[in-house]
């Protein structure tokens, strides 16, 4: 039986499955709408498309290293008692080593593409829910490389609520490079260095900075100087190099990688759910709206 384009709609309005799922669930039930809706139900896809509105705004980071290549990323759940499954603990694992097997570009190219299942990583991810019960999303991950002489430094701040990954040139010292990860996860710096910052974020701070001495009614011929003092003191709350070092704040950053013969290459910090808007459910509308039902 020909399978329609209308046939694929109809099924995705009633189940909210992907087209290419509904379109493979009529051609394996050759048509039968209703079989194709057993069949995605049973797949786990149906049940995990009725989920897609929720808001996944917990979850865990991950960091896997292979030689010279290694992945951070983010996998949301919706609650952090699922955050905690050691079925979700194992999807992240999974998926870790598949991206840095494959080292898709995007999440979007990473959820197409095929594992050695057979099944892309979009289903793998759907079959999980099926068996939780709750919506998992693979949020964001980076794939990065060093070389020999380099280091990888990772480290996962309450059992992955925040993750970090760092590179140091010029040095093997892992303990060092995860010295250094640890500091990143506490103190959260935007920047490896002032290099980094864009002349127009420095102007605006400047520009901010001169009106804030201005209305404290500071004299104009010291305003300049002060205005300086407080941008160094601005770079240092978001540089990484400019930075008190966590563990001997006597010693800046800069100094304690200088220190072991490395410089700082690169950072990736993740700390789950940031960015993510979360809805504040009225838990009693909630259970009244499931009653309801």
């Amino acid at each position: 039986m020909a399978i329609t384009a209308q046939m694929v709609k109809e099924l995705r309005e009633k189940t909210g499955a992907g087209m290419m799922d509904c379109k493979k669930a009529l051609t394996e039930t050759n048509g039968d709408m209703d079989q194709a809706i057993d069949y995605l139900r049973e797949k786990g896809i149906a049940k995990a498309a009725k989920k897609a509105d929720r808001i996944a705004a917990e979850g865990l980071t991950a960091v896997v290293t292979n030689g010279n290549e290694a992945v951070i990323l983010e996998v949301n759940s919706e609650t952090d008692f699922v955050a905690k499954n050691e079925g979700f603990k194992t999807l992240i694992g999974e998926l870790g080593q598949f991206l840095l097997a494959n080292k898709p570009a995007t999440v979007e190219e990473a959820l197409t593409a095929t594992m050695d299942n057979g099944n892309t990583v979009e289903a793998h991810i759907n079959s999980a829910i099926a068996k939780i019960g709750e919506k998992l999303t693979l949020r964001r991950f980076v794939v990065v490389t060093k070389n020999d002489a380099d280091s990888f430094g990772s480290y996962l701040h309450m059992g992955g609520r925040i993750g970090v990954l760092t590179v140091l040139e010029g040095t093997t010292d892992e303990a060092a490079a995860k010295d250094v990860a640890m500091h990143i996860a506490a103190i959260n710096p935007k920047y490896v260095s002032r290099d980094e910052v864009s002349a127009e974020e420095t102007e605006r701070e400047r520009e901010i900075l001169t009106q804030q001495a201005l209305n404290e009614g500071k004299p104009e011929n010291i305003v300049a100087k002060m205005v300086e003092g407080r941008l160094s003191k601005y770079f240092q709350d978001i540089c990484l190099l400019d930075q008190p070092f966590v563990k001997n704040p006597d010693q800046k950053v800069r100094d304690f990688v200088k220190s072991v013969g490395g410089t700082v290459k690169s950072f990736v910090r993740y700390e789950v759910g940031e960015g993510i808007e979360k809805r504040q459910d009225n838990f009693a509308e909630e259970v009244m709206s499931q009653v309801k039902k």
